[in-house]
């Protein structure tokens, strides 16, 4: 299976607001893709219908071989192979960070303790945190507690990772700590979904961007669309420094 995404026709609806209407993107295994728009754009929406967060009203979505649109779609199933990181945190204070990581391979994945804690020291080697696993969340920088995060994803070995603004809420430093660790996920391979306002971010790494405006993809291509966009839009868009 080399699509692990695909969005056909996809619309989003609440009550009689339109936010998704008409969504035609693929993701291919290994391939970073940046969602890149303004606030309200629809790109949030998007990337919260791939793991289940939000059902579609309309067309089909299928994500690792699952249907979104079937009625009966098991989203535990889906959820275990579909990793998101948000720009909350949502550690667990009274945890460890290696609670925190091994707390979901445990519950629902049924990892063996022992093997469990290998993996979360896997993971945070993965982030650059190797030597914080005793740590508790109030110790540690918001990159860190950010990284902590991503490697609770990655702890549970999904196919596909799901990134929403994650360093939106991130001072420059500790922006360029997180962005390293994505990078370093791109080069390993990982599929990923990246919805940022990284504009250098979406042009190092990005296999593909796509410029989403008032819940239509725009334009999309490769990186260099972003130094010659075709539509006012984009151009706008670029030239603010969004």
């Amino acid at each position: 299976m080399n699509t692990m995404v695909s969005f056909r026709g996809v619309r989003k609806a609440y009550g009689s607001t339109e936010v998704l209407k008409g969504i035609d993107l693929d993701v291919q295994r290994g391939e970073v893709i940046a969602l890149i728009g303004r606030s309200g754009s629809g790109k949030s929406t998007a990337l919260r219908c791939v793991n289940g967060l939000e059902r579609i009203s309309g067309g089909s979505l299928e994500v690792c071989g699952h249907r979104l649109d079937a009625a009966d779609v098991d989203l535990r199933a889906l959820r275990l192979d579909v990793g998101i990181v948000f720009q909350s945190y949502n550690l667990f204070p009274h945890l460890t960070v290696q609670q925190n990581i091994t707390l979901a391979p445990l519950k629902v994945r049924r990892t063996g303790r022992a093997e469990a804690n290998e993996l979360a020291a896997h993971v945070l080697d993965q982030v650059g945190l190797g030597a914080r696993g005793a740590a508790y969340p109030h110790e540690l920088s918001g990159g860190q507690q950010q990284r902590v995060a991503i490697a609770r994803s990655l702890a549970m070995q999904p196919a596909v990772m799901l990134f929403d603004e994650v360093t939106s809420a991130l001072d420059p430093e500790l922006t360029g700590e997180v962005l390293r660790v994505m990078e370093r996920l791109a080069h390993d391979g990982m599929t990923m979904l990246i919805v940022t306002h990284e504009m250098a971010f979406a042009r190092s790494v990005a296999r593909k961007v796509v410029f989403m405006n008032d819940g239509v993809i725009w334009e999309q291509g490769g990186a260099e669309m972003l130094a010659s966009p075709r539509s006012t839009e984009l151009q706008c868009f670029v030239g603010n420094g969004l």
